[in-house]
């Protein structure tokens, strides 16, 4: 049985194991899936170990993913271009490295029936998580993508580095004065229980919200989109799910589907 793995520091919460295992149960693959906490420090050590024990394959969580992309012999344009890597390949003595993540969101969207095609994006935030979503956005054809950020040279690096003409630069307050079709929150502030710092006139009767966060409940962005008025509100469970099956075809060649195991998480959550 093959054997695969998620490597990260914390990791108990991790629910990528449920997630792969109803996969490989619908698909009909025969694979082992496993927790792996990490100790700071010694992930290449771990990653190797697992190797050497035969193991195919490895998806990877804070705080690795920089380490794993220092690691990979080889590196998709998708990982090379998000900085980070959260799916690890091994094969004929090589590691492979490969970023999912915008994946699962832009199919989560498309999931939803958003329309990307022509929209006009913008994406809060221009740290890890929005630089990991970038290209596969570019890759829809939106009209235009506007990167805000507290830090704004932040954002201006990240339009550089992608260097694109529907990519701009801008501050919060800034962002405000355009209208969009979907607002993504890619900052941590549901984390922390606060909001970016948009004006509600961002958000219109046709705005979609989509924040990377999930949890039990709406998160605090997503409460305030919907006193807003905006058209639809979209919090990224979906997105998890999403880049689980992204890597699973990666490993397996099989392409699962993920509506059953979303509406599955959704009631584990309601119970917690």
């Amino acid at each position: 049985m093959d054997q695969y793995r998620v490597f990260g520091n914390p990791i108990k919460q991790s629910r990528s194991p449920f997630i792969h295992q109803s996969f490989a149960q619908t698909t009909k693959q025969a694979i082992s899936y496993e927790t792996s906490f990490v100790e700071l420090g010694n992930f290449t050590t771990a990653v190797n170990e697992f190797i050497g024990q035969g193991g195919k394959g490895a998806n990877v969580t804070v705080p690795f993913k920089e380490e794993a992309l220092e690691l990979a012999d080889e590196l998709s344009e998708r990982a090379r271009l998000a900085g980070a890597v959260n799916t690890l390949s091994f094969s004929k003595g090589k590691i492979y490295g490969d970023n999912t993540d915008g994946e699962g969101l832009v199919q989560d969207l498309l999931r939803n029936n958003v329309k990307l095609e022509n929209s006009r994006i913008l994406l809060l935030g221009a740290g890890g998580a929005a630089r990991g979503v970038i290209l596969p956005l570019l890759a829809k054809n939106p009209n235009s993508i506007v990167i805000a950020n507290r830090t704004v040279s932040k954002a201006e690096n990240l339009v550089e580095q992608f260097n694109s003409s529907k990519l701009s630069a801008s501050g919060f307050e800034q962002a405000s004065d355009q209208v969009y079709d979907i607002i993504i929150n890619a900052t941590s502030a549901s984390l922390t229980g606060t909001l970016p710092a948009i004006t509600a006139s961002t958000v219109t009767k046709n705005t979609v919200c989509y924040d990377m966060v999930y949890g039990k409940n709406l998160t605090p962005f997503l409460v305030w989109a919907k006193a807003q008025g905006a058209a639809k509100v979209i919090d990224g469970l979906g997105m998890l799910v999403g880049q689980a099956a992204e890597s699973f075809f990666i490993w397996r060649g099989v392409k699962p589907e993920v509506e059953a195991v979303i509406e599955q998480l959704k009631k584990a959550l309601a119970q917690e």
